[in-house]
């Protein structure tokens, strides 16, 4: 019988919490802009430059505060702020053209788009069991879309073809920006990318909202009513960008494109819970199935436990052969090895030897 101990350990646990905390965040962004959408403004990229002044202001301040110098070049950062900025543009400029349905279903491109990427630029190795934990996931999610399919959906949007493009599109980008940041969280600091990333993003969005959204907030009538849903909105994708990288680190990003398909499901929560409305029961088998999919993907291989475990054996008898378990065979070894050392140089540095260059 497996031994489940050995598979589901406390940083699993912990890996799946954050990618629901991550998941219910970005079902909050979802509801905030539907609010912001009843009282007729359309600024998608408006409500994300608060977002970047936010992720510019902290995180730059905790770069100023450090001291420390740049890891990455500035202009990888330049470039991912384009991407991230552009990824939610587009995906939010599809809903214009296509249905819901389309939208929602085409989203999911990401995920295939990630696994590729991280493949072939990351070099990570995806088991078997990975991917079949991604296939539930995805089925899950798609018993929910075709739930809510119905033909006024499916004939609905002005532009269904140029509206799906765009969405693969979009979707592509959130990918490309995903592994983007896994890598630069891994290789060079998380600080240093959300300082950056919250700089370039901020350009790059207040260029966009000058050229396209000008007329657009000066036809809003800001209240009360108008501005909580926005700042709210920006409050909450500051979280979110705050704390991707922190899984990003910890799992990877198939792991966050995964922990996100339940934003749909907690969506279905909120509407039962907060608007008092009725769901098929199709919602929860298909929670059930996102559930069980996100659990076999993040569970550790027994194979990699066990190759990490005779290594720490290796190890161990290493020590134990050459002496290096006892403390005083240990400095014994280090005493010598100074000797040696010290001998070497004064041998070096006698009268007469004569050093090369300059």
């Amino acid at each position: 019988m497996m031994n489940m101990k050995g598979i589901w350990t406390k940083q699993t646990l912990i890996n799946l919490l954050l990618g629901q905390f991550l998941s219910l965040l970005i079902t909050a962004t979802g509801f905030l802009s539907s609010e912001l959408a009843r009282k007729g403004i359309n600024a998608p990229t408006s409500q994300s430059f608060l977002n970047y002044v936010l992720l510019a202001l902290f995180y730059g301040v905790l770069m100023i505060y450090r001291q420390e110098g740049i890891k990455a070049k500035w202009y990888f950062y330049v470039l991912l702020g384009i991407v991230d900025v552009e990824a939610n543009f587009l995906v939010v400029k599809a809903y214009q053209y296509t249905s819901l349905t389309s939208v929602m279903l085409l989203d999911c491109w990401a995920i295939p788009c990630v696994l590729l990427f991280t493949w072939f630029f990351l070099k990570t190795k995806y088991r078997p069991r990975k991917l079949v934990g991604v296939a539930i996931c995805i089925a899950g999610l798609v018993l929910v879309i075709f739930s809510d399919v119905h033909a006024a959906d499916r004939s609905s949007g002005s532009n269904p073809i140029k509206g799906d493009i765009i969405v693969i599109a979009g979707a592509t980008l959130y990918a490309v920006s995903n592994v983007s940041e896994e890598f630069f969280v891994k290789s060079a600091d998380m600080v240093e990318l959300m300082a950056f990333l919250g700089l370039f993003g901020a350009i790059v969005s207040g260029c966009q909202i000058s050229i396209l959204e000008r007329n657009e907030l000066r036809s809003i009538h800001w209240s009360a009513g108008a501005a909580l849903p926005f700042v709210g909105f920006s409050l909450a994708m500051f979280l979110f960008y705050s704390f991707v990288p922190v899984l990003l680190k910890r799992s990877g990003a198939t792991m966050l494109n995964l922990a996100l398909l339940t934003s749909d499901m907690w969506a279905v929560v909120i509407r039962i819970f907060v608007y008092h409305q009725k769901v098929d029961w199709i919602y929860f088998v298909a929670f059930a199935a996102v559930a069980v999919g996100l659990l076999v993907y993040s569970g550790r291989d027994k194979v990699d436990k066990n190759v990490a475990d005779e290594g720490i054996v290796r190890s161990k008898r290493f020590d134990e052969e050459t002496g290096l378990d006892n403390p005083a065979r240990k400095d014994a070894i280090e005493s010598s090895r100074t000797e040696e050392n010290r001998q070497s140089f004064d041998a070096e540095t006698e009268p007469g030897i004569q050093f090369q260059g300059r």
